[in-house]
């Protein structure tokens, strides 16, 4: 006698109505978000007498590079390269080192302007930068620096840059990396003091790589800031020379004429570094994003 089997009834595969609509929206808001960025690389592909003549919308004859390598060589793009680099990294690094001291301090030591101390750090970020255009302008002109800088002031020079983005970005920083700081147990750094662990190691060696994920989202959020700041770099530096990237697309605008697909070309290769650092760091990330969500 032979046992049979029951079938086993399948879930319905039905799509709800409503899911097919988000599914529709969200798709729809995933194309009009990137329609900008196409629209920008098939412009930077097209060659502008062809534009010109037959409009942007319209079916391309040919498509190169030459763009690209236009807008590399005529704006000097690989010096500026070089000028954003050495403003944006020892910014990152200053900013991820100070910020982590100060949220060591306050999270893990307990005194009575704990909070008051941290309160003061996040404050600077609600101060609107404009606000202090000019005192800071004038500062910058009267701190002399000879020999360290190449105009001998803090104005206009590389260091000027990396201090105030260290002084603006320090108050997010330290408001993250406190908060994740005061999640970590701290049976692990009473452990190590009983054990005759210094503060400078307690802070080096065990909590400091503990805050990885934190530290890698922020620095993928620093560069990215810092790459493509403006501002300070229009106010605080006056030779052409020493301004970063985000000058270099001034040099592809002439006096009576601009050509729009050299600039479009000109903006996608600025926007590299940024997406290779994105790429580099996603997975923290994105770990470092998601940090608490668990949490009860």
């Amino acid at each position: 006698m032979t046992a049979t089997s029951t079938p086993i009834p399948r879930a319905s595969t039905r799509i709800r109505p409503a899911r097919l609509v988000l599914h529709l929206f969200l798709t729809a808001t995933a194309l009009a978000w990137l329609a900008p960025l196409l629209w920008a690389v098939y412009s930077a592909l097209r060659p502008y007498t062809e534009t010109s003549t037959k409009g942007y919308v319209s079916w391309p004859d040919k498509l190169s590079l030459d763009n690209f390598t236009d807008a590399f060589t005529q704006s000097g793009m690989a010096h500026y390269f070089g000028n954003t680099l050495l403003i944006a990294v020892p910014a990152v690094l200053l900013t991820l080192f100070a910020s982590s001291c100060v949220a060591f301090y306050v999270s893990r030591f307990d005194f009575r302007l704990n909070l008051t101390l941290l309160l003061v750090f996040t404050a600077g970020n609600l101060l609107p930068q404009q606000v202090i255009i000019t005192p800071l302008y004038r500062l910058y002109l009267l701190i002399d620096l000879p020999g360290i800088t190449t105009s001998g002031k803090l104005y206009d020079s590389a260091l000027g840059l990396v201090l105030i983005h260290v002084a603006f970005q320090a108050g997010f920083c330290t408001f993250v990396l406190s908060n994740y700081m005061r999640m970590l147990p701290h049976e692990l750094t009473e452990a190590a003091l009983v054990d005759g662990a210094s503060v400078w190691r307690l802070y080096w060696q065990i909590v400091l790589p503990l805050c990885r994920p934190a530290m890698a989202a922020l620095a993928t959020l620093l560069s990215i800031w810092i790459y493509n700041d403006f501002f300070w770099a229009i106010v605080l530096v006056a030779t052409g020379e020493n301004m970063p990237i985000t000058s270099a697309l001034q040099n592809l605008s002439g006096q009576y004429f601009t050509d729009p697909n050299l600039i479009a070309a000109g903006a996608l290769l600025t926007a590299v570094p940024t997406l290779l650092v994105y790429f580099a760091l996603q997975r923290h990330f994105v770990s470092g994003l998601t940090l608490g969500a668990n949490k009860g």
